[in-house]
């Protein structure tokens, strides 16, 4: 099975902690060069450390905030000129949780902002590329929610179902190109989102956070939450040339807790 990387470019979004820093760590053990995507140039820089040069790469970052869409567009136009990429994970934190009818239309404008519009800038730069290089792996961290909706996150269950269909649509248009767009599905997965995920549904079951935190592992057949290292290893082999003819799927990582097929 070919999962080498070597003369491949990534770019990996919100990529100084949890899954997408993950995911930059293992495609850069695959040989990848990787360019970092965030918004705290201190924190990138201490991935950039952490980040494998087995291959001889040359590994960089772009500071870049996802509430400000023009700047990302700017910064990523002009690093496209300087080199391809053959890699894109859409990656960014979801939105805050709440009641969907309570949730104010600006949540929704805002997330939708951050999640699906700078997708849409990210893969419009990226794509003229990949077409030149006949080789092209757009992967998008969304939510197990596209195929069940979790209770007390409407806003996010909102904008991961259009994200879902945006990559559907995507992957119908590219892949006459070598270009495969899969979307990832983490389950519950140990980073900063889920303690504040545990601590909210602590409060509302009134039970200590271990208490809460055993209930939702029980939740799960593996009876356990995932590393960030796991979704990492399901985005690094939809990256790679393996995964050459799976395009335009859901793939849940999640230890088995979504009930849908």
């Amino acid at each position: 099975m070919n999962l080498d990387l070597t003369n491949k470019n990534a770019l990996v979004c919100g990529s100084t902690a949890g899954i997408g820093k993950a995911s930059a760590k293992q495609l850069a053990k695959l040989g990848a060069t990787i360019t970092l995507v965030a918004r705290n140039e201190e924190k990138l820089k201490e991935v950039l450390i952490e980040l494998s040069h087995e291959k001889g790469q040359k590994h960089n970052y772009i500071v870049a905030d996802f509430t400000n869409p023009e700047e990302l567009k700017k910064k990523v136009t002009e690093r496209v000129k300087e080199k391809p990429f053959h890699i894109l994970l859409n990656n960014t934190g979801g939105p805050k949780g709440g009641p969907i009818f309570s949730a104010e239309v600006d949540e929704f404008t805002n997330a939708f902002q951050q999640h699906l519009v700078c997708n849409q800038i990210l893969v419009q730069a990226v794509v003229p590329g990949m077409k030149e290089a006949d080789y092209g792996r757009i992967i998008n961290i969304i939510s197990t929610s596209v195929k069940q909706p979790i209770d007390g996150l409407g806003v996010s269950n909102t904008i991961r179902g259009a994200v879902a269909n945006w990559s559907k649509t995507l992957a119908n248009e590219l892949g006459q190109f070598g270009i495969t767009v899969n979307n990832v599905l983490p389950g519950f997965t140990a980073t900063d989102r889920l303690e504040s995920i545990v601590s909210n549904a602590a409060k509302k079951m009134n039970k200590t956070e271990s208490e809460a935190s055993k209930f939702m592992q029980g939740l799960v057949p593996a009876r356990r939450f995932a590393q960030p290292g796991e979704i990492a290893n399901a985005v690094a082999f939809l990256a790679s040339e393996a995964a050459s003819y799976i395009n335009g799927i859901n793939l849940p990582v999640d230890g088995g807790r979504t009930k849908s097929l």
